[in-house]
C-alpha cells in the first residue's frame, strides 16, 4: 500500500490521531532504532572480523568446508564413486587496491551487522504498520515476524552451504586455458557472497508475503497461476539481479530456488483461496 493509505490507516487504527509529522516521526524513530541494531551488530562482527573472514568468509574457499564432505557421502550413498568429490582446489584472492582489505572489513561487519539485526528490523517495521491493520488482518497474519526470521535464515543459510560452494567450484574449475591463472580479486568473491546470502534471504520471504497477500484478499491462487509465464520472467530478472555474473551457471543456481519457491507460493495461496471458498460456502 502507498505510505499515505498506510497513514491514513494507522490514523484510524491507533488509539489518538495522529497527523501526517507525527507519523513521519514515529517512522524516524523505527528507523533509527534499527540502525542502531544494525550497528551494535556491526560493532561485534567489526571486533572479531578476523577470524569471521577466515572461518566464516572464505569457509566456502577451504578443501575442508563442510558442504563439500556432505557431497562425498552423497556420492557415496548413491553408488556413484566420488563424482561428487570436490579436491585439490586451489583458491586464492588478490587485494590490487591499498584500501580494500580496509574498506571491506567495514562491509562484512555492516553486512553482518544487518544480517544479526534482521529479526528486529522487521520486528520494528511490523510495529509500525500493526495499526494499521484490522483485528481480522492481524489474526491471520500471526506470528509472521517468527516466520519472516527463520525464511531469512534459511535463505541465507542456502547461499551460503548450497549456492557459494557450487559458484567456488564451477569457477575455480573451468579454465580456457591452463596459461590462464585463476586470481579473483578479494572484493569480487566479496561481492558474489553478499548477493548469493543476503540476496537469497531476502527472497524467502516470497511464500509467506504471497500467503500474507491470499489471506487478505489482494491476490489468489488462480491469479498466480494465470500469470505463471510472468513470473518466470520476473524471476529470471531478479536472479540476474542477485548474481553480479551473467553466466548461465550461476542465473541457474539461483533461478532454480527462485522458482521452487513460487511454485511453493501457489500452493499456499490456492489452499487460503479453498479455505475461503469454503467459509464462503458454509455460510451461504
Amino acid at each position: 500500500m502507498a505510505l499515505l493509505d498506510l497513514f491514513k490507516r494507522r490514523k484510524k487504527g491507533g488509539e489518538a490521531e495522529m497527523s501526517f509529522i507525527d507519523h513521519l516521526e514515529d517512522l524516524r524513530w523505527h528507523l533509527v532504532r534499527s540502525v542502531i541494531a544494525v550497528l551494535i551488530g556491526a560493532i561485534v562482527i567489526f571486533i572479531y572480523s578476523s577470524d569471521i573472514v577466515d572461518k566464516v568468509i572464505l569457509g566456502p574457499a577451504h578443501q575442508d568446508f563442510i558442504t563439500y564432505g556432505y557431497l562425498c557421502k552423497i556420492g557415496r550413498f548413491l553408488h556413484i564413486g566420488d563424482s561428487l568429490c570436490i579436491n585439490n582446489i586451489k583458491v586464492s584472492f588478490l587485494s590490487t587496491a591499498m584500501t580494500e582489505q580496509f574498506m571491506s572489513t567495514f562491509t562484512i561487519a555492516f553486512v553482518g551487522g544487518f544480517i544479526i539485526a534482521f529479526p528486529y528490523i522487521f520486528w520494528e517495521f511490523w510495529r509500525f504498520v500493526r495499526p494499521a491493520l484490522t483485528e481480522k488482518e492481524l489474526k491471520r497474519t500471526k506470528g509472521v515476524i517468527f516466520w519472516v526470521s527463520v525464511l531469512f535464515f534459511l535463505g541465507v543459510a542456502f547461499g551460503y552451504y548450497i549456492l557459494t560452494p557450487f559458484m567456488v567450484n564451477f569457477y575455480f574449475s573451468y579454465s580456457l586455458s591452463p596459461m590462464i591463472e585463476i586470481k579473483p580479486t578479494f572484493g569480487d568473491y566479496l561481492e558474489n557472497l553478499i548477493y548469493t546470502t543476503v540476496g537469497i534471504g531476502i527472497l524467502f520471504q516470497m511464500p509467506l508475503l504471497v500467503m500474507v497477500l491470499a489471506k487478505i484478499g489482494i491476490i489468489t491462487g488462480t491469479f498466480l497461476k494465470k500469470y505463471r509465464r510472468h513470473a518466470i520472467v520476473v524471476i529470471l530478472i531478479a536472479a540476474a539481479i542477485i548474481t553480479p555474473s551473467t553466466d548461465p551457471f550461476s542465473l541457474t543456481l539461483v533461478t532454480i530456488p527462485l522458482y521452487v519457491l513460487f511454485e511453493a507460493s501457489i500452493m499456499l495461496a490456492s489452499r487460503v483461496q479453498r479455505d475461503k471458498e469454503k467459509k464462503d460456502a458454509e455460510w451461504s
